[in-house]
C-alpha cells in the first residue's frame, strides 16, 4: 500500500482551488501534456508542505508508450518550459544531485554525463565559440561520501564560475506508480535533496544561493506501507534513459543555435 510523501506539487495540491491559494491549467504541447500548479499563499505553501512558486509537470506518457517521435517532442516541449524559468543570458551551473551508487538516485549525476559543457571554451575561444552560453556542470556527491552539504558545494562552484542561476537535477519521489518515470516537474522554487524520502538536506534555493535556482526532477521511487521505497524493477534502464531526456532538454533549452542532431554530436 502506497503513502502520500510527494515531491509533486501536482499531486500534493488535489483538488485544491484558486480561493485556497492553488492555482492549476492544464494544457497541450506537441502532444505532451503540461499541467502548472501556482501555489501563491503562505496558508497553501504549508498545508501542502510545498515553497510558494510556480511548479509545471511534463508527462512524459507519450516516449513511455514508444509514440513516433516522442523523445523529440518530449525534449523540445520541457526545453520549452524550462527556458521560461531561466534568465535570457549569462552562465549556468547544472547541479547533478544525487548519489550514483543508489540506482534510483542517480539521475542527477548520469544527466551530467550528457551535459553540453561550454563554460571552459567560451572562456579561452571566445572567436570560435563565443556564440554558445556558457555552461558547467557538477555532479557534487552526497553528505555521506564528501562530508560536504551539496549545496555548500553549489554555491562555491557558481560563485566561481560567475553563474547566474543554477539547474539543480534530482529524483524524486511520488505517491502514483504511474508516475515514476513518466513525469518531470521543473520549478522555480529550487530543490532540498532529499525531502521526499524524509532525509532532508540543505536546500538549493534563491535565499540560500543568492541567485536563481531552477530545480528539475524526475520522480523514481514511491513510498510504500511501512516506510520502504518501492522502484520500478527496471529501473537502472529507465534512470539512464531518463538522464539522457533530461540532458537532451537543458542542452536545448541553453543552446538554441544548436539542434538536437547538433548536440547529439557534441555529446556522444
Amino acid at each position: 500500500m502506497l503513502t502520500g510523501r510527494t515531491d509533486l506539487a501536482v499531486e500534493a495540491a488535489g483538488t485544491l482551488t484558486q480561493a485556497q491559494g492553488v492555482g492549476h491549467r492544464e494544457r497541450m504541447e506537441d502532444g505532451v501534456p503540461v499541467t502548472e500548479v501556482e501555489i501563491s499563499t503562505p496558508q497553501a505553501a504549508q498545508r501542502l508542505g510545498k515553497a510558494p512558486g510556480h511548479y509545471v509537470t511534463v508527462d512524459l506518457g507519450p516516449t513511455r508508450r514508444r509514440e513516433v517521435a516522442a523523445f523529440r517532442r518530449s525534449a523540445h516541449v520541457l526545453a520549452g518550459e524550462l527556458r521560461r524559468l531561466l534568465p535570457d543570458e549569462g552562465a549556468v551551473l547544472v547541479v547533478g544531485l544525487g548519489n550514483r551508487a543508489m540506482t534510483p538516485d542517480r539521475l542527477g549525476p548520469l544527466c551530467c554525463d550528457h551535459l553540453l559543457v561550454t563554460r571552459h571554451l567560451v572562456n579561452q575561444l571566445p572567436g570560435q565559440f563565443g556564440l554558445l552560453r556558457p555552461v558547467a556542470a557538477l555532479a557534487p556527491g552526497v553528505l555521506g561520501e564528501t562530508g560536504v552539504e551539496s549545496a555548500l558545494v553549489a554555491e562555491a562552484v557558481a560563485e566561481r564560475a560567475d553563474s547566474v542561476c543554477i539547474i539543480a537535477v534530482d529524483a524524486l519521489a511520488a505517491t502514483s506508480l504511474e508516475r515514476l518515470c513518466a513525469t518531470v516537474q521543473l520549478t522555480d522554487t529550487g530543490i532540498s535533496p532529499g525531502s521526499g524520502v524524509g532525509n532532508h538536506r540543505a536546500g538549493l534555493t534563491r535565499e540560500t544561493l543568492g541567485m536563481p535556482v531552477v530545480a528539475l526532477g524526475m520522480p523514481t521511487v514511491a513510498e510504500a506501507h511501512g516506510g520502504c521505497f518501492v522502484t520500478p524493477r527496471d529501473i537502472d534502464v529507465q534512470v539512464a534513459q531518463c538522464a539522457k531526456l533530461t540532458a537532451t532538454a537543458i542542452n536545448l533549452a541553453l543552446q538554441p543555435r544548436l539542434t538536437m542532431e547538433d548536440l547529439e554530436a557534441l555529446t556522444e
